[in-house]
């Protein structure tokens, strides 16, 4: 009884509160139906990587070449993962969402990202064992005091059921930033900078790991994490991000 009391309270302080402060579009402040949402006009600025896509890199073809198509790019330098996807492309409105989230701490826009992710790699999450997110290095872990993909991993994980851990992938040293870099000097900067732990490497080892992060750019960090988690014995590694860029990118990350 006192349960069903307790909870029927939760119920109407949440309809008070919603009354005093309506929910605002993530993207433009005006007032939304529900939290951590976007308004009409929002949502039809975003690009979404629905299928068809490349099933190893997740980016988007421009017709159906059938279940497990690959592009000419994965064909000619395939990643060092499985399969990967992404739900937004990088842009304009999907880099609003990401810095809310990585520079503002508004852990709202992460439950959204979250949930497009969820759709997008649906079929990423059922064959996972272990979602596992991109590490910070932990100095700048101390400065934002939060890791944006560790935020995405573990809203993953309570809505597919699947466990999560965020330390057991390790950024064992500093990086200079990637912001600038061209492909080959993004691999350069993190080659050899991740690492699992003894414990992780237990974790890991036979499984399926689910990786994930806010962006991939040019997959060079990604690539790295999936590189570190197969030498560490996990049998396969996915890779699921919020956006895509499909472009040099022009934009800050």
């Amino acid at each position: 009884m006192e349960l069903r009391l307790n909870a029927v309270a939760s119920h109407v302080w949440r309809g008070v509160v919603d009354v005093l402060t309506p929910s605002q579009c993530l993207g433009c402040g005006q007032p939304v139906h529900e939290p951590a949402s976007l308004c009409v006009s929002c949502w039809c600025k975003l690009t979404y990587l629905d299928d068809p896509v490349c099933d190893m890199l997740g980016t988007p073809f421009a017709y159906d070449q059938g279940s497990g198509a690959l592009s000419p790019a994965a064909l000619a330098n395939p990643p060092p993962w499985e399969r990967a996807r992404a739900a937004v492309a990088f842009d304009d409105a999907s880099r609003k969402l990401i810095h809310d989230l990585k520079y503002h701490d508004r852990q709202e826009a992460g439950l959204l990202m979250a949930r497009m992710m969820a759709r997008a790699g649906r079929e990423l999450l059922v064959e996972a064992d272990l979602i596992v997110p991109v590490p910070l290095y932990r100095w700048r872990l101390w400065q934002r005091r939060f890791n944006q993909s560790a935020v995405l991993a573990k809203e993953l994980s309570k809505r597919s059921g699947k466990p999560w851990k965020g330390d057991i992938l390790l950024r064992r040293r500093r990086t200079r930033s990637q912001v600038g870099l061209d492909l080959q000097e993004r691999r350069r900067n993190v080659k050899g900078a991740f690492a699992l732990t003894p414990d992780g490497e237990a974790l890991v080892a036979g499984k399926t790991i689910l990786l994930v992060d806010d962006v991939r750019t040019t997959g060079a960090t990604s690539g790295a994490c999936a590189e570190a988690l197969r030498t560490a014995g996990a049998a396969k590694v996915t890779l699921l991000s919020f956006a895509l860029v499909l472009a040099p990118a022009k934009f800050h990350i």
